[in-house]
């Protein structure tokens, strides 16, 4: 909190107001009251020396609403081709469902077997609103695959432009 002073800071406040001296004419600071120290009791555990069992932390909360763009830097490499892609799907010429099913496989599949980025190639569709290239972002935000997918980002003109997007997937839990 902005113009506190805890037990430490009063203490090394203290140490420099000890040292400063005042120009000619004006009165040397007041020194900052030491806070008391606070004593906490701890009762003596009735269950001396057994073990306490570990407890893992709750799964990461895994926000609403559209993925996080790539960041900057990953997206430079693999624009250059720096970093490599593990695999790429075309989802050209398929359904909606048939789409989706593929997708949430191919995603899954290769998120187990370590890959850390992916090209999924939609089209951009006749006018340049295809429904794949506007659905797969939102499929890509929901679960099962949300879990795994750490961002997304248009691909460069290179590799697809408009009608590939990067997917960049989280590393597994060891």
């Amino acid at each position: 909190m902005k113009g506190s002073r805890g037990g430490d800071d009063a203490r090394l406040w203290a140490v420099v107001a000890a040292t400063v001296r005042p120009f000619a004419g004006r009165t040397a600071p007041a020194p900052v009251p030491q806070p008391k120290a606070k004593t906490v009791s701890i009762a003596p555990s009735p269950r001396v020396g057994i073990a306490t069992p570990k407890v893992k932390a709750p799964p990461r909360a895994v926000a609403s609403g559209p993925l996080q763009p790539i960041e900057p830097n990953r997206r430079r490499r693999l624009d250059l081709g720096r970093e490599t892609m593990a695999a790429s799907l075309d989802l050209h010429g398929l359904g909606r469902e048939a789409a989706h099913a593929r997708l949430i496989s191919f995603v899954q599949s290769r998120w187990a077997a370590g890959a850390r980025a992916i090209l999924v190639i939609t089209g951009k569709g006749p006018r340049g609103d295809g429904v794949l290239r506007r659905e797969v972002p939102e499929w890509l935000a929901e679960p099962p695959l949300r879990e795994i997918v750490a961002g997304i980002s248009e691909a460069h003109p290179k590799r697809g432009g408009g009608g590939a997007i990067y997917v960049v997937l989280r590393r597994q839990a060891r």
